[in-house]
């Protein structure tokens, strides 16, 4: 019996044993698992084939534009916490910084550095003096060119933002970024008033987190206006000028009320980098930065292009390296008495000055002119000038030919030898001890000791009248008074007219050997020309507040009696002489006037005081250094400068005779602190009528009319004539 045959074992298809190039990822079945005609396959298969390369691509893309959003995705969702996390640490920083700062209850704005402004008597300007070198204006009160130049350079938003520019800072940090360097900064207006007022100067994250913290608290308690009349006010524009007015002042010698544009744009330019662009330093960079300036204000639409171009075409300018104009030599003498007066200087003051700004400008020309005009060949370098009203009022003080060029002051620090300028204190002296004018004197070479006084160019007179003697400054008559009537008493006759330096009590002190200031010399001449007081000089008349508070008012005391009436008259009547007649004829004028030259040794010093019953003016001439000068004596450029400054200084004044010449004494009274000036360089006096006429006989009447003993050569007084000190009688 045949076995049943087998069943077919039934093949299951599995996708592993498919070929590998047509294994798939999914269930799919190829075209080999269907039934189809072998024509139909082979078609079947092309197009297959061709429809499935587009599949491909697509899928390729797909992923592509996945992975290229799952980047964006993730580069956002890591931004964003980066963002998170360093608002986090900014934050930190803000609060670690922000907490080292004093409470925000308790900020306030420091107060400005006190100014002194310095007034002449008819209320102008003399000078600023303080740490910021000008007085504060209101932002209504500056030239609004000032302003605009500040914010079109400085702060273009600055109207716009809340103390922190971010647009501007961004700007910054590209410029800077692209440029490689520090080319800009993202500051603004606020944040540097901030800065200035606030903080150091230290470039530290700190600072700069503080400096954001205040600017927004300056931003939400004042106005954009207050904030920036503040910042004007404070900022450093080089050369030592704090804020528009000082910088107004020191580089074009006027008020910031007045600047024009192009200076203004200047004054903008400087903020930058004050002291290198400074147009005293150099003129050139700074004018390149105001061009700048303008075309940025021209850009934003504050100035048309008319006012641009002609700012633009004003040429640079070179201002002084330092305060010029003697002026400021009168600022220093202020300064340097103040505190002794008010103490420190807490607040902003006014001071008032007896100057004359008129006569302080001649008498800066007078001293200038002449040594452009002859100080090479007269081998002169410097000179100085005081005149004093009969009150002691100071009406000029010129320290010196220039003051951008040397601050030292001549006038009031400067001792030198006054040479026979010194002699009328031994004529004083001679006439209150009983001797006149006409008193009888031999001019011959004398000895005294080891000293041998001789006279100018070797010339001797014989028999001469003190009145000759004087007028012609004859030594060796000078030295036989002193000894006579005593060194120590003409000591004491110097001191009580007004010297206030040492002397040394020897017979040479008769030529001005001791040394002295031009200052003191010439207040020490104000007795002969107001008959006879000793009137201490003085230079402030009153001090105030901004709020009109007085801390300070000059004493109208300051006068007392040094010589009587007559021996001021009989003085006059000498030194009118060697104006007339005697060493000093270069300063005569249409005035009544009367003085003394002086020459130190070997031509050092040269001198000229000479009055008026108006005024009392002292010059000097020589060098610093003391090196002699080509022959220069008194009666040359001293008494040329004293007549080119005294003419100037009485035009319009009516002439007047000096005390005692015509039977008048003249009693000056010391001015009302508020009076109204009078005219230039004269002093408030009265009229006191005395007589003290000088008697046929040389004698004299006393003001209380009794005799006074008549004293000449040979004839008997309590005093001694040199001839009989030598022969011992």
């Amino acid at each position: 019996m045949a076995s049943p045959k087998k069943p077919k074992k039934r093949v299951e298809p599995r996708f592993d044993d498919a070929p590998k190039r047509k294994r798939s990822g999914g269930l799919s079945a190829t075209d080999d698992d269907r039934a189809a005609p072998p024509r139909k396959k082979t078609a079947t298969k092309r197009k297959t084939s061709s429809a499935r390369k587009p599949k491909k691509k697509t899928a390729r893309s797909r992923r592509a534009r996945l992975g290229l959003t799952g980047l964006i995705g993730g580069t956002i969702y890591w931004s964003f916490i980066l963002c998170i996390w360093g608002g986090i640490a900014v934050a930190g920083v803000v609060a670690w910084y922000g907490a080292q700062m004093p409470s925000a209850t308790t900020w306030e704005i420091p107060d400005r550095p006190p100014n002194v402004k310095i007034v002449a008597v008819d209320g102008s300007l003399v000078a600023n003096r303080g740490a910021t070198g000008g007085e504060a204006l209101g932002i209504h009160e500056m030239s609004p060119y000032i302003p605009q130049a500040v914010i079109a350079i400085e702060d273009r938003r600055y109207y716009s933002h809340f103390g922190v520019d971010p647009i501007g800072l961004a700007r910054a940090m590209v410029t800077n970024i692209t440029s490689g360097r520090l080319v800009q900064g993202g500051s603004t207006l606020t944040q540097q008033l901030a800065k200035n007022m606030f903080l150091s100067p230290d470039r530290t994250i700190g600072r700069k987190v503080q400096e954001v913290l205040l600017a927004l608290w300056l931003e939400h308690k004042y106005s954009k206006d207050q904030i920036l009349e503040m910042y004007l006010n404070r900022v450093y524009f080089g050369s030592g000028s704090y804020g528009v007015e000082a910088a107004a002042r020191r580089y074009f010698n006027k008020s910031a009320r007045d600047v024009t544009l192009p200076e203004a744009a200047l004054l903008a330019g400087l903020l930058k980098a004050p002291s290198r662009l400074s147009p005293a330093r150099n003129p050139h960079l700074a004018e390149e930065r105001s061009q700048l300036v303008l075309a940025a204000m021209r850009e934003q639409g504050m100035v048309s292009d008319t006012e641009m171009t002609a700012a633009m075409t004003r040429p640079a300018t070179r201002a002084a390296a330092y305060w010029t104009g003697s002026q400021h030599y009168v600022a220093d003498a202020v300064m340097e008495e103040l505190p002794d007066l008010i103490g420190d200087v807490r607040k902003d003051v006014i001071v008032d000055t007896t100057v004359d700004l008129v006569l302080q400008k001649f008498g800066e020309n007078a001293i200038r002119d002449l040594i452009a005009e002859e100080g090479k060949a007269k081998d002169v370098g410097q000179g100085a000038l005081v005149s004093i009203d009969n009150t002691g009022a100071v009406r000029a003080m010129v320290g010196g030919y220039d003051y951008a060029n040397s601050q030292f002051d001549r006038s009031t620090e400067a001792k030198r030898q006054p040479g026979s300028a010194f002699k009328p204190f031994v004529y004083v002296t001679a006439l209150e001890q009983g001797r006149t004018p006409q008193s009888v004197r031999n001019d011959a070479p004398i000895k005294i000791g080891k000293w041998t006084p001789e006279n100018y160019g070797g010339k001797y007179y014989g028999n001469v009248t003190l009145e000759t003697a004087l007028a012609k400054s004859l030594n060796s008559v000078a030295a036989q008074l002193i000894m006579e009537v005593g060194a120590g008493n003409v000591v004491k006759t110097a001191h009580r007219m007004g010297i206030v330096s040492d002397l040394e009590p020897n017979a040479s002190l008769a030529l001005g050997t001791s040394e002295v200031t031009l200052m003191e010399l010439t207040s020490a001449y104000v007795p002969f020309a107001n008959g006879g007081y000793r009137a201490r000089p003085y230079l402030i008349r009153r001090v105030t507040t901004l709020d009109g508070d007085v801390l300070y008012e000059h004493s109208t005391d300051n006068m007392s009696r040094a010589i009587s009436p007559e021996v001021a008259g009989m003085m006059n009547q000498m030194m009118a002489k060697t104006v007339t007649e005697g060493t000093a004829r270069a300063a005569g004028f249409d005035h009544p006037a009367a003085g003394k030259t002086g020459t130190s040794q070997n031509s050092r010093d040269a001198w000229f005081v000479g009055y008026t019953a108006n005024l009392t003016t002292g010059v000097w001439f020589g060098n610093d250094d003391g090196t002699p000068t080509n022959k220069v004596t008194g009666g040359s450029l001293p008494a040329q400068a004293w007549k080119a400054f005294m003419v100037k200084a009485h035009q319009g004044v009516p002439a007047a005779p000096l005390p005692g010449t015509l039977g008048r004494v003249v009693t000056p009274v010391a001015r009302p602190a508020d009076a109204p000036r009078p005219p230039a360089g004269v002093g408030g006096e009265q009229v006191r009528r005395d007589t003290y006429p000088v008697n046929a006989d040389g004698t004299t009447t006393s003001s209380t009319g009794g005799p006074r003993p008549k004293v000449g050569v040979g004839e008997s007084s309590d005093s001694k004539t040199l001839i009989d000190i030598i022969m011992g009688r």
